[in-house]
């Protein structure tokens, strides 16, 4: 109730703010929807509340519905931080610069909003079929849900229509998401038209130029600038330009203050001329998840370029270095790192969009800055390094010193084989090639380990080991459903990993399985009873579009959570009646009479139960153990012995009897031996 309490706040100080909305220059349209969608989302879930929970059990039976909460208090805590920077009136050309390209609000806040509305709406479900005590009625609320998770909805119009109201992705909402930020690129085209009028006499020749910077890359698109920059001296003449330092020891990267903000200056000389194709490509990005760049100047005669870009603390690699220590050697909690992950694959999903490949991705130019508000272990991702980063041969940020030393860890084998056989690095990396990548990074944000990073494999073995199928050795606790989406990113066959697309709805998933699972961290944590890799697998056959090498739009997220949840459910009760068929083979081989069945549930099991959405409709009941069986204590049958007692055959966890051999024993086999360190092959990787 407390999590829910802190929501309405945040809502309420929203509406306070945006009374004055009209004031707001700067994506107004963006930030009114920001508002709508969250205070559609508070009366939602409240309606949910009070429809299905009982307010006198919140201290007992609404555990399950905090954690949900929680992430959504600070959704919309970063969402409302968002709308004050453009309620902000300081500054105002730097901040024309700074958002007038920024896809934040639908990319990053809306995505966040749209991913954890459906989990929040699964808890209060949970929750309510929880609530109360009337058998009666719980047993129609398990009829209500199952129905909610039938094959028949699983089509995208189908759960717009059923259930697009409560997911936040209606008709209104939809249309409103695809048009409001080129809404509001119109706006700002016409308020620049107005203060060029306003001020044409008055303006320093400064000022003309950047609203003739801006002017254009509204009207036209960023994509179309005629091969030219705006010369330097703009930048570099201004009055309160000032270099503060420089971002590692010798690098082109520099900390400046100019339009009184902060921005990170990228200063490179050279030939510019070949290069404004890439750089203009560079400027036309904008996503939330990669490194932005506001703007380009240039010299001619000096043949050097400046590149205003968004400015972040620092790289993952030094941030995991800073925090890690003898007493934490895990940087990140199980939930922050995929989060991080999550970031990752969505910088990258958006890069192969844009048919832009890595090639070069490392947790050193994987660029980081604290969260606001700020939560312990949670951090804002961008990827950097790409593109233009690539050709320009200057000296590289001081940071890289851990992948100085052995480089190939971070490159999948085929490029590995090419260098070996060419005696350089020219492969033209492809999306797979990053995949794997990702999945080495994935593996350092879970472990906190560098991939490979054991004495013996150092050296020049570490690109013949990876090249013969040799990877990092995950720990023992590791939790499996991480584990299975990294190996299969760095799988030996490049067909085999998965795309971003991919990646990013299963680790969508993946948060929402920590969100309902809260207690991940314990050391009987609860486990899905389902692979999401094949889940995907499954999915990616009935919705071709999900491949589509353009973004699919955030309003398409709650349908896709809801696709995983009804394969999963259809898994789950196969498993379930399986394990029930096992179990009544079992019963069957020495009578019912002589068993005793416990609860669905024990006490030693509940601390372990996993809340799927089959979590909603009854169980068939298990046998947990054989409790008594007084007529096999002695027998006086033909063939058994007068001092021989006969004991029911042995089962396995499953319920299922081992067979036994001619001599009445059972089969000894020798247990695998567990590995504590080293590098696993690909033949162990499934």
């Amino acid at each position: 109730m407390e999590q829910f309490r802190q929501i309405g706040e945040v809502v309420g100080s929203l509406k306070a703010m945006m009374v004055f909305r009209e004031e707001i220059q700067i994506n107004q349209r963006q930030c009114c929807l920001l508002l709508d969608m969250f205070s559609f989302a508070y009366e939602t879930i409240a309606e949910e509340m009070k429809q299905h929970l009982i307010y006198e059990e919140k201290n007992t039976k609404w555990k399950v519905l905090e954690p949900p909460l929680k992430e959504l208090h600070r959704v919309l805590k970063e969402g409302e931080l968002y709308i004050r920077q453009c309620l902000d009136t300081r500054n105002w050309w730097a901040k024309t610069i700074t958002l007038y390209q920024n896809k934040d609000c639908v990319e990053f806040h809306m995505h966040n909003l749209l991913c954890c509305i459906p989990v929040v709406i699964e808890a209060i479900e949970v929750a309510g079929d929880m609530s109360g005590c009337d058998q009666d009625e719980k047993k129609k609320k398990r009829v209500l849900y199952s129905m909610k998770y039938q094959k028949q909805n699983k089509d995208p119009k189908i759960f717009q229509w059923k259930f697009g109201k409560q997911n936040l992705v209606t008709k209104d909402f939809c249309s409103r998401l695809e048009t409001v930020w080129d809404e509001d690129r119109w706006i700002l085209l016409r308020k620049i038209l107005e203060k060029r009028k306003l001020n044409s006499e008055n303006s320093t020749k400064r000022i003309k130029r950047l609203e003739e910077l801006l002017f254009k890359n509204l009207n036209d698109g960023v994509e179309a600038l005629d091969g030219k920059l705006l010369r330097s001296s703009i930048l570099v003449g201004s009055k309160d330009y000032q270099v503060r330092r420089r971002i590692g020891s010798g690098s082109q990267y520099k900390e400046i203050q100019w339009l009184g903000e902060s921005f990170c200056l990228r200063h490179f000389f050279g030939d510019i001329e070949p290069m404004i194709p890439e750089i203009s490509q560079e400027l036309s990005l904008s996503h939330p998840h990669i490194m932005h760049t506001f703007c380009g100047f240039t010299d001619e005669e000096k043949k050097e370029c400046f590149l205003v870009m968004e400015l972040m603390t620092r790289d993952l690699s030094s941030y995991m270095k800073e925090i890690s220590g003898p007493k934490k050697r895990v940087p990140f909690s199980l939930p922050a790192a995929v989060d991080v992950m999550l970031q990752i694959a969505r910088g990258m999903e958006y890069l192969h969009s844009k048919q832009i490949y890595h090639g070069n991705l490392n947790p050193s130019n994987i660029l980081v800055k604290a969260r606001n508000p700020i939560v312990d272990g949670y951090l804002h991702a961008k990827v950097s390094g790409f593109g233009l980063s690539s050709s320009i041969s200057l000296v590289q940020k001081s940071s890289t010193t851990q992948d100085e030393s052995h480089p190939s860890i971070w490159y999948p084998p085929e490029v590995l084989e090419e260098q070996d056989q060419a005696g350089e690095m020219k492969s033209k990396y492809t999306e797979k090639s990053d995949v794997y990548s990702f999945g080495m990074v994935c593996f350092q944000l879970l472990t906190g380990k560098v991939p490979f990073e054991d004495s013996h494999l150092q050296g020049d073995k570490v690109s013949h080991n990876i090249r013969t199928g040799e990877r990092p050795l995950f720990p023992f606790q590791s939790p499996k459903y991480v584990m299975s989406l990294t190996k299969r990113c760095w799988h030996s066959d490049p067909t085999q990993r998965p795309s971003f697309s991919s990646i990013c709805r299963i680790l969508r998933y993946i948060k929402r399985f920590l969100l309902m699972n809260p207690d991940h961290s314990q050391p009987e944590a609860p486990m899905p009873v389902v692979d999401y890799t094949e889940i995907d697998a499954k999915l990616r056959k009935e919705y071709a579009y999900w491949e589509s090498s353009d973004l699919l739009p955030v309003s398409d997220l709650p349908f896709q959570i809801f696709s995983y949840r009804i394969v999963e459910k259809e898994k789950s009760i196969l498993s379930q009646r399986e394990t029930s068929e096992s179990e009544s083979d079992v019963t069957s081989a020495y009578g019912d009479d002589n068993l005793m069945l416990d609860e669905p549930f024990s006490p030693a099991t509940e601390r372990k139960t996993v809340i799927y959405p089959d979590a909603l409709s009854p169980r068939p009941k298990r046998l947990s153990s054989l409790k008594k069986i007084p007529d096999l204590k002695t027998s006086n049958g033909p063939g058994t012995p007068r001092s021989r007692s006969v004991r029911p055959p042995k089962t396995t966890l499953t319920g299922r009897a081992l067979r036994m051999s001619s001599e009445n024993q059972l089969p000894v086999r020798s247990p695998r031996p567990r590995r504590t360190s080293g590098h696993v092959s690909d033949s162990e990787l499934c």
